[in-house]
């Protein structure tokens, strides 16, 4: 039965909720930095702002500017959308605020009624919304995606992407491109066979879809070794993609194969696992693919953050993109083609011996889960994982989050049923003995070299946001590997030239999401996610 839905309207302010954002407006969305109309600032995904009011002279001076308390017990991961005075933020499961950006106070509030029995990996989490017209665009976790009317949240439309029974659920903030909603789809664990949609923006109707696992006949169908594996390959795209507009190519990274930590029965490269793709947007034909991982057994996703940025390479210009993938490598691909041209670790890895002429990585011995047990650089969590980086234009630096670990991988008898997860074993992802650390590191991108690294007691589980005042924003992500007691859960800015601390706040929360900043009323606000919380800063 379809779930009910409800809608708390609450103390509505009409004439701050007539904002509308064209497709013209997210092309440009660098030029409004007073606003943040994209999942990552922009199509180019730099999680950048061109603001400059806070700086390095006065970020010691932030101070809270109000807090929004959210009634949920799950993790919060959303990237907030500030638009012409209105921030559209969801709370997991599947609900959504809109809020007075300068006040945190509630415009309205949707909340979704969900079947009793979700299956989702890892928390019912939402990644945030994306904005188009008057709506906004949600997916779910039972896999559905909805288009709410922006000035009240009731609902336009609302369709079933796929059957949350079987594993599927939504977890990613929708990509907007043209008049269609682009989304990706979680449940790599529950053995699904993962794809990416466009929809009509407007009707809400299915516009083209692309699987990432081939089916017979298809290009890469082959790579599944000839049996039925393939049905339940896997393969989610769990993490919003960027846009190229002048190639009208959407690139986008899919997820790990199932069953996770045992590839016995997938033999064969597993296309497109652990791959980024190429598609076009008005059709979703793939134009090309690149495979970080083939025949992945360590559950090393390629969903993290495709960074777009046009420069020189080698003495000419080239359309670049900038990968820092889970499994330790920094990667320079060129977006028009595909092709490889740089890769090198920026973490500890011993599973590859070296990457070949392509960025095929060659692999070393015991680099897999074994029956006897393997420890591996990195874990499952991997070496960065879903979280943002960030590309600052005038530093010139490539920024994210690390964590370096290692897990020990157990091959286990893998089993499928519907509705279950799909896993050859289940690693210890936490090593007592040495539970790694965790770290902000600058990248020169063009050598992968490190320039600074600012080390943290515990694991980061959020991103980075880079500012024209080359300021940085992050956090620890307040989690430790056993020991939660000992939580440290800091807030922080540094110099984005040099990695030094600048200020920092603890929020007292676990923060799992990635900063953003905009202004309002001539202010300039920072806006971060811990705990059940949303917590916004601004100078005095």
């Amino acid at each position: 039965m379809k779930p009910v839905l409800s809608i708390m309207l609450t103390m509505l302010a009409t004439h701050t909720l007539d904002a509308q954002v064209t497709y013209e407006r997210l092309l440009k969305a660098g030029s409004e930095p007073q606003n943040w109309l994209t999942y990552s600032g922009s199509y180019r995904s730099w999680r950048y702002s061109a603001l400059e009011l806070i700086n390095r002279q006065n970020v010691a001076s932030l101070k809270v500017a109000w807090v929004h308390q959210m009634p949920t017990n799950h993790r919060i991961e959303a990237t907030p959308i500030v638009v012409d005075g209105v921030m559209y933020v969801t709370e997991p499961p599947s609900n959504v605020f809109a809020l007075d950006p300068a006040t945190g106070r509630p415009f309205w509030h949707y909340k979704r009624s969900l079947p009793a029995k979700i299956n989702v990996c890892c928390d019912a989490v939402n990644r945030g919304v994306a904005v188009l017209g008057d709506r906004v665009f949600l997916g779910t976790v039972d896999a559905h995606l909805v288009a709410l009317n922006a000035k009240t949240g009731t609902v336009l439309w609302d369709v079933q992407v796929a059957d949350n029974r079987t594993g599927y659920a939504i977890t990613s903030a929708p990509l907007i491109i043209k008049d269609m909603v682009i989304t990706g789809i979680a449940g790599g664990e529950y053995g699904i066979r993962g794809f990416l949609d466009a929809y009509d923006a407007q009707t809400g109707k299915l516009r083209w879809r692309f699987d990432t696992i081939p089916g017979p006949g298809e290009k890469g169908h082959q790579t599944w070794g000839g049996g039925e594996a393939w049905k339940h390959g896997g393969g989610p795209t769990w993490v919003t993609g960027s846009y190229d507009p002048e190639l009208n190519l959407v690139f986008w990274g899919v997820g790990n194969p199932s069953p996770d930590w045992n590839a016995d029965v997938r033999p064969g490269d597993n296309l497109y696992s652990d791959s980024a793709i190429a598609l076009d947007a008005d059709t979703g034909t793939l134009k090309w693919h690149f495979q970080f991982v083939p025949h992945d057994a360590n559950d090393w996703d390629a969903v993290q953050i495709p960074v777009l940025v046009d420069g020189d390479w080698q003495g000419r210009p080239r359309k670049l993109i900038y990968w820092a993938h889970r499994g330790g490598f920094y990667y320079v691909l060129d977006r028009s083609t595909g092709e490889f041209l740089l890769g090198k670790p920026f973490a500890k890895q011993t599973w590859a011996k070296a990457l070949d002429a392509k960025g095929r990585p060659e692999r070393l011995p015991n680099s897999v889960p074994t029956e006897e047990g393997a420890y591996i650089w990195p874990g499952v969590q991997g070496a960065t994982n879903w979280y943002s980086p960030s590309y600052n234009p005038l530093t010139g630096y490539f920024y994210l989050s690390v964590w370096e670990n290692k897990g020990y991988y157990l091959k286990g008898e893998p089993k499928y049923t519907p509705g279950n997860r799909y896993v050859g074993s289940v690693p210890d992802i936490d090593v007592a003995d040495d539970p790694g650390y965790g770290a902000i590191r600058a990248l020169n991108p063009q050598t992968g070299d490190r320039v600074w690294e600012y080390k943290m007691h515990t694991k980061p589980w959020s991103g980075v946001l880079t500012t024209a005042s080359r300021l940085l924003f992050g956090s620890n992500g307040g989690w430790l590997s056993r020991d939660r007691e000992d939580m440290e859960a800091y807030f922080f800015a540094l110099d984005a030239d040099s990695g030094k601390e600048l200020w920092r706040i603890n929020l007292g929360g676990a923060m799992a999401a990635n900063p953003i900043t905009y202004m309002v009323n001539g202010k300039q606000m920072v806006t971060m996610a811990a705990g059940g919380a949303i917590f916004t800063f601004a100078l005095p």
